[in-house]
């Protein structure tokens, strides 16, 4: 039986309903146009059913298929750095001439890199097409021009390109595109070019242990110049070298003796080369061996006890000044533990303490603060990071005995302190204000061209009212401190208060004034003053002399979020109750098995330690005879973190050190704190490629068998200290695996925590070294991947470009839609129908009988 050369669609079939009303008219016919004749009342039947029908079939979408065999064809052309110039010549030239060629037939152009760009009708320049050129994403750019592609054609995909892809799956994307796919190859870039292409270094060492790292370095061409290796930021190798075309091999002998996470870097110089970003990389060793331990100390000279004690107990200790405070988690991780004795939080920076949660948080690390007069609430740690990981908060209920404080904080509110300098003003006002007890007062001072009163000298019973008052500052003006500084001088000689404190903060040049006659007003009325600058602006000379004739300190912050710590340092230091230094005997609280042995209640009296108060759900262990907090830990994410109230040195601890088992004491809660990292019975693998990570942790038990069930958690820290927890899915016997894309460059550190039926069993830390983007590697065009792409749709590998548009068999249907001609059928029918029901046509001689007359003769 023939074909028919169309097809016919309705859109909307739920409108065919509509032809109930058919019906309706028939009955209507019987009783309409009775005197019409028969013949005219039928053929306004037929009209009004007509149009009855015509718009049924308008509302349900008639559309009228028609075969046809024109293509619609979009060019994806590889904008990616590895593409060379000519090659990007090239592919223009081969676009230009087949759409030469293209007749009918339309086309649509797209260029791509790491991303696609925009579908566009025409061909347009390099500088227009603005595509992200450190990357090839195939698949994406496929799955782009296959949504271009409009209906009613036959759709075809030009891919030219080199093939190197950096992310996606081409042919897993070419598959799903359900068309066919052309590709032409196009040669990678050709210009001289020497690159690092590996650093293979073993992922896990002992320390000492010899091994090799072995260098691999690309060129495409002879050449000479010099390569460097680095071990952290030490150079361990360096030498003048021939490079032959290809692939060349160095093998460097190595050993670690202390870092737990080194990183082994080759750097290129001196060789012909185009591209700079892809002359270094490196490669991360973790190694394995005695614990190690961070110490942060503000005095140095005073760890050498604590120092000694710790390493007699076979643990090394690492002792560094707040400055030496990590900055980068590859420092940190090179330890169990970190310690921090007697360091403000005025000496740290927010990116330190974000790095030392991390470390505690997601990398089971551990942290123990020690106390002394620059720690907990008097180092101005209220409200900070490191307050949120440790065991304590750093406020206290003030006793009754303790001396009344009256503060006056005076606030520079000029424009210069618009933005974020005047939030964190009025955040560390507020801070300083919650740190107050019921019997202090406070006040609060703005000042710009003239000075004003935010809040007069209030009672600290109801701190509402004058956090209310703060949150009103807006910055704007001139600056003029020293109006500010005679009215706080003057309300707080009028104020009852055993201690009165002034608190200064400007980022600018104040108009002159008598500011050494104030401060030494101030001073002889026992009024302290301490002064903040902010910014490089800030008249910081003048702000140091103001503080050292009132009798306080001076700060210098160019980092307006350090403002909050100071003025919570200033506050608790100026309320002289965050100390206790009366003698005392440790009490325990909880016995537990990291003090077993110590009978800690025969150790000799502490002569001091700072007052804070528990967290509810922290383990108190030790306390003071007056009930507060001596030592508190607590289990902070995957690492645990510890408060020891006192400290370790000859100020509170001088008896202590003496003890001859003080060694015992720290080096136990040093082991109790410290990260547990329990290699036996797991096995880590992690490969990298294409940006992105695939992990998998074999794990047997004791007894040698494979163990399967365990609950195995990944959590991966990536370069910028983002966080991502990922459960790994057990794939095998057990083998537990998982995938993360890795799209920064940098290093990832990565911690494995395993449990079984809620048992902890393991945890162990690696890092992954990701380099620069593969889009940089020296590699010769993929032709295996292009001929792949192009069997598997169907399409040509490396067509001519005259063939592109060849006339094709295949065809696509082109519809029509048919409701325009419908409703003009339905209304010129309407028209007619009207006619019929208004108009008697036999009246006008249409229809009526013809009448023959007969002639009769007669007589």
């Amino acid at each position: 039986m023939p074909t028919l050369p169309f097809q016919i669609e309705l859109t909307h079939a739920g409108w065919l309903a509509g032809l109930l009303v058919v019906p309706i008219l028939v009955l209507y016919f019987y009783r309409g146009l009775v005197d019409f004749a028969r013949w005219q009342r039928v053929l306004s039947l037929a009209c009004r059913t007509a149009v009855v029908v015509l718009l049924v079939l308008a509302l349900t979408g008639l559309t009228l298929l028609r075969p046809t065999h024109d293509q619609f064809v979009v060019f994806a052309v590889d904008k990616s750095l590895s593409v060379g110039d000519d090659s990007r010549k090239t592919a223009d030239r081969f676009v230009e001439e087949a759409v030469k060629k293209a007749g009918n037939n339309r086309a649509a152009f797209l260029a791509f890199g790491e991303a696609p760009g925009i579908v566009r009708d025409r061909l347009e320049t390099d500088a227009a097409q603005k595509v992200e050129e450190n990357g090839t994403n195939l698949a994406a750019a496929i799955e782009v021009a296959a949504a271009a592609c409009p209906p009613f054609y036959v759709p075809r995909i030009v891919l030219l390109s080199d093939g190197n892809q950096t992310a996606g799956d081409a042919l897993k994307a070419a598959l799903r595109a359900g068309m066919k796919i052309s590709t032409v190859p196009l040669k990678t870039r050709d210009d001289a070019e020497v690159q690092v292409s590996a650093v293979r270094v073993p992922a896990q060492v002992q320390q000492g242990q010899a091994f090799n790292v072995e260098v691999v370095i690309d060129s495409n061409h002879d050449d000479e110049g010099e390569i460097e290796v680095y071990q952290g930021a030490h150079k361990v190798w360096n030498q003048r070298r021939k490079l032959k075309k290809g692939e060349n091999k160095i093998t460097l002998p190595q050993s670690i003796e202390q870092d737990r996470l080194v990183a082994f870097t080759a750097r290129t110089k001196g060789f012909k080369d185009t591209l700079l970003d892809n002359n270094s990389e490196f490669g991360l060793v973790s190694t394995a061996g005695k614990p190690r331990v961070l110490l942060i100390e503000s005095e140095q000279r005073d760890a050498k006890d604590l120092v000694y004690a710790l390493e007699e107990q076979d643990i090394r200790v690492d002792v560094r000044p707040p400055q030496g405070m990590p900055d980068s988690l590859a420092d940190l991780q090179n330890y169990e533990l970190l310690i921090m004795s007697n360091v403000p939080a005025t000496a740290l920076s927010m990116k330190q303490m974000e790095i030392a949660r991390t470390f505690v948080r997601d990398l089971g690390g551990g942290l123990i603060m020690l106390g002394g007069d620059q720690s907990f609430g008097l180092g101005g740690y209220y409200k900070t990071v490191l307050e949120e990981i440790l065991p304590v908060r750093s406020d206290f209920e003030k006793e009754k005995e303790k001396p009344s404080l009256a503060m006056v904080l005076v606030i520079d509110k000029s424009g210069s302190m618009g933005g974020e300098k005047i939030e964190m003003a009025k955040e560390a006002a507020k801070s300083a204000i919650e740190l107050l007890g019921p019997s202090d007062k406070i006040g609060v001072i703005a000042f710009e061209g003239e000075a004003y009163w935010v809040s007069d000298i209030h009672p600290c019973s109801d701190k509402g009212f004058v956090l209310d008052r703060v949150s009103t500052i807006e910055a704007g003006g001139g600056t003029v401190m020293y109006p500010a500084m005679e009215e706080a001088f003057e309300a707080l000689q009028n104020t009852v208060a055993k201690l009165k404190h002034v608190i200064i903060l400007t980022d600018g040049i104040s108009a002159p004034g008598d500011f050494e006659g104030i401060s030494q007003s101030m001073a002889s009325a026992r009024i302290t003053v301490s002064t903040v600058g902010v910014g490089s602006d800030a008249d910081q000379p003048l702000l140091e002399e103001i503080a050292r004739i009132g009798g306080g300190r001076s700060y210098q912050v160019e980092d307006p979020f350090a403002i909050p710590q100071i003025f919570a340092k200033e506050t608790v230091a100026a309320s002289k109750s965050a100390i206790n230094e009366q003698p005392f005997q440790p009490q325990t609280i909880r016995p537990t098995q990291a003090l077993a042995g110590l009978e800690v209640e025969t150790a000799p009296p502490l002569l001091g330690y700072v007052v804070t108060r528990n967290k509810p759900t922290s383990e108190p262990i030790l306390a003071t005879e007056a009930g507060d907090p001596l030592l508190t830990w607590w289990r902070y994410g995957l690492g645990m973190s510890v408060a020891f109230t006192s400290d370790a040195k000859s100020r509170w601890a001088a008896e202590w050190t003496a003890w001859p088992t003080f060694g015992k004491f720290w080096a136990q809660i040093v082991r109790h704190a410290m990260r547990k990292n329990d290699a036996k019975g797991i096995v880590v693998q992690v490969d990298q490629k294409n940006r992105q990570a695939t992990v998998s942790l074999d794990a047997i038990d004791p007894s040698g068998r494979f163990l399967n069930g365990a609950e195995t958690e990944l959590t991966v820290i990536d370069a910028q200290l983002g966080k991502t927890s990922i459960a790994m899915a057990q794939t095998a016997p057990g083998r537990y695996q998982a995938e993360f894309p890795t799209p920064l460059a940098g290093s990832y550190h990565l911690e494995f925590s395993q449990k079984y039926q809620g048992k902890p069993l393991y945890q162990q830390s690696r890092g992954l070294a990701v380099g620069y983007s593969d889009e940089l590697r020296l590699r010769p065009t993929n032709q295996e991947l292009l001929q792949s792409i192009a069997r598997a749709s169907g399409g040509q590998y490396d067509p001519k470009p005259e063939a592109i548009f060849a006339p094709t068999d295949q065809t696509a249907l082109r519809a029509t839609p048919l409701w325009p001609f419908l409703l003009m059928a339905a209304a010129l029918l309407f028209v007619i129908d009207v006619a019929l029901r208004r108009i008697d046509l036999t009246l006008l001689g249409i229809g009526a009988p013809r009448r023959f007359a007969l002639s009769t003769g007669r007589r």
